[in-house]
């Protein structure tokens, strides 16, 4: 009996991926278990293992292919079927009357697959674009209980609304007419939320009319990230409140300590005493450390503290995630971040590593740059960025007593998200980072 091979669920908010390997070729035996593909998300790349054992018959998928939850990736036969047909020559043939018989799995032309029914939830993710699941919410409906017309069983908002349709007329064909004097006046339409006002992109101009051009496909995680920070931008109110830290102090502790910690296989670097820094900040103001949840209008808060950084990679930005960041050392965390970093360079994260974080740190200042805003990591509410850190004069004191001194200065830009947060929550948020960082024995105390 043939089995296909779907796309599975990879992971909360992961609809999508793309073939960067097929492990298998047709008429490969195939145990359970068993590596067959690899997939690369915006998160990691994946080894998909076979749900189970069989022949491969048809593979429906090559290395490029971009394939949604719920595509049919590979088509298996059972081994002993197949053993079986290997064998068939070798045995008599059967007698005449047993040719005559019909085979089994035949099945008369009239004989197909009832539709299913309104009311039978399927199991599993269902593969469906956001703006498909919000029109679903909107109207009301299951999207388990939907057909989907598209590859794999995908939903569209076609199908949302011939389903939702569908399921008005059934009621008002099963609902007699209430007689006169038991009507109602009908309760007021729901008001949708007000949207903005759609405005058509207009198609690109022939740049070859101007000289030659070339074409790269958007793929892998460069087409993710697209599509998360246009979604961050469209969905948050994006502020940015931006500030100085003397780190000249912590600076000296850390060229102290680095060749200690390094022995012990970490990286001492700045972005380890701001993760603390940040924590601290985040159990003091615990509303930098949630989600908004528009539909229910009700603001998350994280009792838990699981900090991302921004890591640039061959393959584009990727943000693993540190956990519990306030219950680890600072030799732990050094150590820790490290490795993960070196994972997600190499593409050997897992993508558990990739997801569930609080809060985003984001350290470009080695590249350069005095400043920038970073686009919130959605659905977090807050980012912060670091610039980078350099000796500039700094005037200390007042009147006769000033002088011009040399200081070790970290600019820290936090973007966040004005729906939750105030610009007065964010400047006593970022007060609360400096604080700490420019004085060590406050940091080792603090955290």
């Amino acid at each position: 009996m043939a089995r296909e091979f779907k796309l599975p669920d990879l992971g909360e908010g992961i609809h999508e991926g793309e073939i960067v390997k097929v492990l298998v070729s047709e008429g490969d035996e195939v145990k359970e278990d068993q590596p067959i593909l690899e997939v690369e998300t915006d998160k990691a790349t994946v080894e998909i293992p076979s749900p189970f054992a069989g022949v491969v018959t048809e593979i429906r998928v090559a290395r490029g292919d971009l394939v949604n939850v719920g595509d049919v990736l590979l088509v298996f036969g059972d081994m002993e079927v197949a053993e079986e047909e290997a064998a068939a020559p070798e045995k008599e043939a059967p007698p005449e009357k047993e040719k005559k018989e019909p085979e089994p799995e035949a099945a008369p032309p009239e004989a197909k697959e009832p539709a299913r029914p309104a009311s039978e939830r399927r199991e599993g993710p269902v593969p469906a674009s956001p703006a498909t699941r919000r029109l679903a919410r909107e109207l009301g409906v299951d999207l388990k209980q939907v057909p989907g017309s598209g590859p794999g069983g995908r939903v569209s908002s076609e199908d949302v609304r011939r389903f939702a349709e569908r399921g008005k007329e059934e009621i008002e064909e099963k609902e007699p007419a209430a007689p006169a004097a038991e009507r109602r006046p009908a309760a007021p339409a729901e008001v949708s939320p007000v949207r903005p006002s759609a405005i058509p992109v207009p198609p690109l101009p022939d740049f070859t009319r101007w000289g030659e051009v070339e074409r790269v496909p958007l793929r892998s995680v460069r087409r993710s990230t697209a599509k998360h920070m246009a979604l961050a931008w469209s969905q948050i109110p994006h502020v940015s409140h931006q500030d100085i830290a003397d780190v000249t102090e912590l600076e000296a502790f850390r060229q102290k300590y680095k060749e200690q910690i390094a022995e012990q296989g970490g990286s001492l670097t700045l972005t380890i005493f701001v993760m603390k820094a940040a924590v601290a900040a985040l159990k003091a103001h615990p509303r930098f450390n949630a989600s908004l949840d528009a539909d229910t209008e009700e603001i998350v808060l994280k009792r838990y503290y699981h900090v991302g950084v921004a890591v640039d990679t061959e393959r584009g930005l990727l943000v693993p995630v540190v956990r519990d960041v306030d219950r680890k050392s600072i030799t732990e965390l050094s150590v820790e971040l490290k490795e993960l970093v070196e994972r997600t360079r190499s593409g050997n994260a897992s993508l558990e590593e990739m997801q569930g974080g609080t809060f985003t740190i984001t350290n470009p200042g080695p590249l350069g740059g005095t400043a920038f805003a970073a686009i919130v990591n959605y659905p977090e509410v807050a980012i912060l960025g670091m610039a980078q850190a350099q000796w500039r004069p700094v005037v200390r004191g007042k009147g006769k007593d000033a002088e011009i001194v040399p200081r070790f200065l970290l600019p820290v830009i936090l973007s966040f998200d004005h729906r939750v947060v105030d610009g007065a929550d964010a400047a006593r948020f970022v007060s609360l980072i400096i604080d700490i960082l420019e004085d060590p024995d406050r940091l080792l105390v603090s955290v």
